[in-house]
């Protein structure tokens, strides 16, 4: 089939850009299974895999679609005047109490619909082959935090705290600043905890493979979790709060979880003590389960059922 992905944002990712490497995943994955994929995104954007269209936000939507196109997958806000062509909407964060859900919603895990009353959900996958491989036999003396740190639901001063009662604790925090105006004055001067900003996928790799795990005491219900699968793909346990697609996704055999941070930092201790969590194990759960052609085999049996008529 012809399938249409639109997503207003420039594609690939230049940085992280973590939707966008789910929409880039999912589009090489669907042309390996013989499907036709049109990207219609952002000026900037570019594919070997897919025509590219830039959208235009001055035109009318049903335009720009080509003609022979089967089915439409929106990843963002669904633009005035689109047709009555069939297509399905991914849901990729919380939708606010009140707010109606769009049409045709998929949400990114199990959790995600059920909070919203919903029941068709495709986690994310990552097409890992875009990833540098991992190094599963690297001595580990760290623990990570990964994600927004100016985002105060991501809880970095939460994680700060859990690794500060694990003894001999340090934290390597990809994704923030020790100094940051962002979200208001915040300023970390703990000396254990140190700071790599913004980081690309090899100095994400370099760090994650020689982490003990991910320490991610989340204060929202988190629809998914990137930062979760791509740690457990480097061979990085995850040590979490059981919120949203958490407890979904961390399985006993790959992490701890706990609301209580003494609870959870008790958990990482005893965890590094007795070397309870294996890094290959960690690697191989998440590389088979969270892989971009396990999501695009589901996302068709979505494209089936909506251009057999069913609308939910």
């Amino acid at each position: 089939m012809h399938i249409v992905i639109y997503k207003n944002a420039q594609l690939p990712a230049l940085r992280y850009g973590g939707t966008e490497r789910v929409i880039w995943s999912l589009g090489k994955a669907l042309t390996r299974m013989g499907h036709r994929v049109t990207l219609l995104c952002a000026e900037g954007s570019a594919s070997p895999f897919a025509e590219v269209k830039i959208y235009d936000p001055t035109q009318p939507f049903a335009n720009q679609l080509p003609s022979d196109a089967d089915l439409v997958h929106f990843h963002d806000v669904i633009p005035q005047g689109f047709d009555a062509r069939p297509f399905v909407t991914t849901v990729h964060g919380n939708i606010g109490q009140g707010e109606p859900l769009p049409p045709m919603a998929i949400f990114v895990s199990h959790n995600h619909a059920a909070r919203h009353g919903a029941t068709h959900y495709v986690c994310n996958g990552l097409d890992w082959d875009d990833y540098p491989r991992p190094e599963l036999d690297l001595p580990r003396s760290h623990f990570h935090f990964l994600g927004k740190a100016a985002w105060k639901v991501k809880n970095l001063h939460g994680a700060i705290r859990v690794v500060d009662r694990v003894p001999g604790g340090r934290l390597e925090v990809l994704g923030g600043t020790r100094l940051n105006f962002k979200m208001g004055f915040r300023l970390t001067l703990n000396p254990h905890v140190h700071f790599h900003g913004m980081v690309d996928d090899r100095a994400k790799q370099h760090y994650i493979c020689r982490s003990r795990g991910l320490v991610f005491p989340v204060l929202w219900d988190e629809p998914f979790g990137l930062a979760l699968t791509e740690s457990l793909y480097y061979g990085a346990p995850v040590f979490g709060t059981p919120r949203g697609s958490l407890p979904e996704i961390v399985t006993p055999e790959v992490g701890f979880l706990s609301a209580n941070e003494e609870t959870l930092a008790k958990g990482i201790a005893e965890a590094i003590q007795h070397q309870t969590y294996s890094p290959r194990r960690c690697h191989e759960y998440a590389a088979e389960r969270f892989n971009a052609d396990v999501m695009a085999r589901a996302y068709v049996q979505h494209y089936e059922a909506a251009l057999n008529g069913e609308r939910w």
